[in-house]
């Protein structure tokens, strides 16, 4: 079965391969002691869930110190043995090098910082279990493999193009990671939608999202006192218009899931060829019309600011001459 187990640290599961199946080994490091069995284990074994894991404790498959251990929840120890059966699954496959191109804005012996196209996939999923950017991050680098995810901190959808932070350690990707969710990095988009501007030119959005009741495929703006989901903010600031369209640069203060899309949705101005929020394609446009053209932070290691900005994709640039709206190629940045 396909593994990344000959670029793990030496601490890392020793393997034994069947035709069918998988047997690792390993002793519990420093760092996962007193952990429940089931993160140690998702820690261990990156390329397989939680859920999984948690099957095959519950299964039987997982010994510690030489005894099958059936509960998730039971704790490990530094030292301790841990010998775990595993099975192919499509995800297990899918954490496998392949090349293909990858822009690289910035990079030094910390992390990545690259400009991703519209279309590429950021993290193996159902129905896209390979030929994702994690699969070009393992070939691009084969010590991403030791780092959790490739070094993926934070994703954007499938056909939303631009800029994203790749941690290349471990201690920078925790690190990158407590900075996005005490909301250090600082990521501004461009965004083309339907219809002429409404409201003050700059509008601060702040709308709970959650799952659609109504479809399960789609987020949708929430009321927290009746359904779940969490706090969503959002500055959007109307740059050019016409009748048709307007271009619009959207700074996120928090990161949900499709927020762009969902508030300018719910302000009545869906994104063009977006069609799971009411989009329709104009222009020339054929996916979603938003960028990711601006990321800034400091930098987790050095301290140093680091402030990258990308121009306008080729067919959101010919969109725009399309419906006749100029660009001013350096907005406001944060």
């Amino acid at each position: 079965m396909a593994s990344v187990s000959d670029h793990l640290p030496d601490d890392a599961f020793l393997v034994q391969e069947a035709a069918d199946e998988e047997v690792r080994q390993s002793q519990v490091p420093v760092s996962l002691h007193g952990l429940r069995l089931d993160r140690a284990l998702a820690q261990m074994v990156p390329e397989f869930s939680r859920n999984y894991l948690q099957q095959l404790i519950e299964q039987g498959d997982v010994l510690v110190d030489g005894r099958t251990t059936t509960k998730p929840s039971s704790k490990v120890r530094l030292g301790h043995a841990v010998q775990v059966t595993l099975r192919a699954t499509p995800q297990s496959r899918a954490f496998v090098p392949q090349a293909m191109p990858i822009e690289v804005v910035y990079e030094d012996a910390h992390l990545r910082v690259i400009h991703k196209p519209a279309g590429l996939v950021v993290h193996p999923a159902p129905g896209h279990w390979q030929g994702t950017l994690l699969n070009g991050l393992l070939a691009l680098d084969p010590a991403a493999a030791d780092v959790p995810r490739a070094g993926i901190v934070h994703r954007l959808d499938k056909d939303t193009s631009g800029l994203m932070v790749v941690a290349r350690t471990r201690q920078a990707m925790d690190a990158l990671v407590q900075k996005i969710a005490a909301r250090e990095v600082h990521r501004q988009y461009l965004a083309l939608a339907h219809k002429a501007w409404t409201g003050p030119a700059v509008r601060k959005v702040e709308a709970a999202i959650g799952r659609d009741p109504g479809n399960r495929l789609r987020m949708a703006v929430v009321d927290l006192s009746h359904q779940s989901g969490k706090t969503a903010t959002t500055t959007i600031e109307m740059l050019n218009q016409n009748e048709r369209a307007c271009l619009v640069q959207c700074t996120l203060h928090t990161g949900r899931t499709h927020q762009i899309r969902v508030h300018m949705a719910h302000l009545g101005h869906p994104l063009l060829a977006d069609a799971v929020y009411g989009g329709a394609p104009l222009a020339g446009m054929a996916r979603q019309a938003l960028h990711a053209w601006h990321l800034a932070f400091e930098h987790p290691m050095t301290g140093q600011v680091v402030n990258l900005r990308t121009a306008l994709p080729a067919d959101m640039a010919l969109a725009l001459a399309q419906l006749g709206l100029s660009y001013n190629h350096d907005p406001q940045g944060v």
